[in-house]
């Protein structure tokens, strides 16, 4: 879409794939942006974040970064044995038979590339390099970074993404990171293998004769690489097993005597912490600067993007008046609870994987012991449940339906049924006149969007968003736009009634299409206008 862009851009700190993401969606929505990134240049080295969920790619498709999906390794099935026995094996649940992948891996290096080249393309938005934010300061109607260099930039908002290099400006902003961290340190190999039949398969190793005690993961990459991940004890020295030749032998363990190539490995540790507040005043925290997760379940980027997301459009939407001043007042609201869900799940992961107390090592031994003999028991094992969209069902910006009452988190492997605060599945529609709308998602993102059941009701819908002014907004009928069905049935759609959906694809309501003041009250609390 187009809109006259505003003069005073929104000052966006850290030009890692969060700060990538947020800068090129404010863009869209026609808002300049002034990137800020500490670092000098690119630091383009190793897979790092190499899971990204597909409502993650839906968002970077729509900032015109197909090609993520495009190159990354689709994998389907994700396989977990405990010692040398296969306790199961699952795949993803699609409600909406989306074109998108489930998943791909792809290193967040290349990512990151690709982003550039779309920020390259988008005279929106100015990346200044070697800009190292050391102060915030806000009044009223602006933000102030100033950097060390003493250069100084003013926006009407700032979202800070700068993850691992936000401490001191979260300090600086009044905002604890209370938490945890692990004693066990994580060792990652990308390697370069031929492992005919792992190509699409992930694979997770409990207590393995080659790691007793503890796990190893293995993922499949782009050009025949994988990823390796083994959990080491507190005491582990990455350069006395190179120097010793135990790196080699710990590899060997795994892909026999194949030939490998060693392309990157680092050792690190996992952290588990949340910012107590994700916005203060104008300035909104992103990503792994508002939050760190464990990675088993892949809930780091693919939080930090949906994070992006939806700062973006509730900024612009201020910004442009067609949302309250306060809408981005919201983010915490929503992304607040997101978090505190991702460290919920990631935490009970994380007592599975590395129990502290005799009691949580001997009920991960029963579970994994009963489960090789039962394999009814294998959803005890926790190897990591899967990053997915919150649901928003107690944000102030959603009109509860009491005959969809959210049924709470879904079972894994499971999409939840949808309803207001949820997002919609992403299915394949057609749209007359744009051959180039295969799926749901690609007409949503330009504003709110209201689909009604027979076409007789578009007109008072109409009628309603043009009521809201210039807020930009569309009206489909749901059998011009689903032919084959799928789209309803994903739905569980009703006879007479319509769905209002926000810009970032989640349900704001479920309502009667006849009813032009519910609607209407609907869009306004969507907006933030009551």
């Amino acid at each position: 879409m187009t809109v006259a862009a505003v003069e005073t851009p929104v000052v966006v700190i850290g030009a890692g794939p969060v700060g990538q993401t947020t800068a090129l969606l404010l863009a869209r929505w026609g808002v300049p942006v002034v990137l800020l990134e500490a670092r000098a240049s690119r630091e383009l080295a190793g897979s790092r974040s190499i899971c990204q969920q597909r409502d993650v790619l839906d968002v970077w498709a729509h900032v015109g970064a197909e090609a993520i999906a495009e190159e990354g390794v689709t994998w389907t099935t994700a396989r977990t044995y405990y010692r040398d026995r296969e306790l199961f094996a699952w795949s993803f649940a699609d409600r909406g038979r989306s074109p998108l992948p489930p998943f791909v891996n792809i290193s967040q290096s290349r990512t990151e590339e690709l982003l550039d080249r779309r920020i390259a393309a988008e005279p929106l938005i100015s990346v200044r390099w070697n800009r190292e934010v050391t102060a915030l300061e806000q009044d009223a109607s602006t933000v102030t970074a100033r950097c060390a260099d003493g250069s100084a930039f003013i926006g009407t908002h700032a979202v800070l993404c700068a993850g691992a290099r936000a401490g001191g400006l979260r300090e600086a902003l009044g905002v604890g990171f209370p938490g945890e961290s692990f004693a066990d340190r994580f060792l990652i190999c990308d390697l370069r293998a031929s492992l005919p039949g792992w190509e699409t398969e992930r694979r997770f190793y409990f207590d393995p004769v080659w790691n007793p005690g503890r796990q190893v993961l293995i993922h499949p990459c782009p050009d025949s690489s994988y990823r390796i991940d083994w959990q080491v004890p507190p005491d582990f020295d990455l350069a006395a097993e190179e120097a010793s030749g135990g790196l080699d032998r710990r590899i060997r363990q795994v892909l026999g005597a194949r030939p490998y190539e060693l392309i990157w490995h680092s050792v690190y540790r996992f952290h588990s912490r949340l910012a107590d507040r994700m916005a203060v005043g104008r300035v909104l925290l992103a990503g792994d600067a508002a939050h760190l997760v464990a990675p088993f379940g892949a809930r780091g980027l693919n939080s930090g993007v949906p994070d992006a997301e939806n700062a973006a459009w509730k900024i612009a939407f201020a910004r442009l008046g067609w949302g309250a001043p306060g809408l981005p007042d919201t983010y915490h609201a929503e992304r607040h609870p997101a978090a505190l869900e991702n460290l919920e799940v990631t935490a009970a992961t994380m007592r599975f994987l590395a129990p502290q107390t005799d009691a949580e090592r001997t009920h991960r031994r029963e579970v994994l012991e009963k489960s090789a003999a039962d394999p009814a028991l294998a959803p005890a094992v926790d190897s990591g449940r899967f990053a997915e969209p919150y649901w928003y069902v107690d944000s102030p910006l959603t009109t509860p339906d009491p005959s969809r009452v959210f049924a709470g988190r879904p079972p894994k492997g499971q999409a939840a049924t949808p309803g207001p605060g949820l997002i919609v599945p992403d299915a394949p529609v057609t749209v007359p006149g744009r051959p180039e709308v295969t799926r749901l998602r690609q007409v949503l993102r330009g504003g709110l969007t209201v689909l009604v059941p027979a076409p007789g009701d578009v007109a008072g819908v109409r009628t309603v968003l043009r009521g809201l002014g210039p807020v930009p907004s569309a009206a489909y009928v749901l059998s011009d736009l689903d032919p084959d069905g799928l789209l309803t049935e994903a739905l569980e759609a009703r006879p007479g009634e319509a769905w209002l959906i926000r810009p970032d694809a989640h349900v704001a309501a479920v309502l009667p299409a006849n009813d032009p003041e519910a609607l209407r009250a609907a869009a306004h609390r969507a907006l933030g206008l009551t």
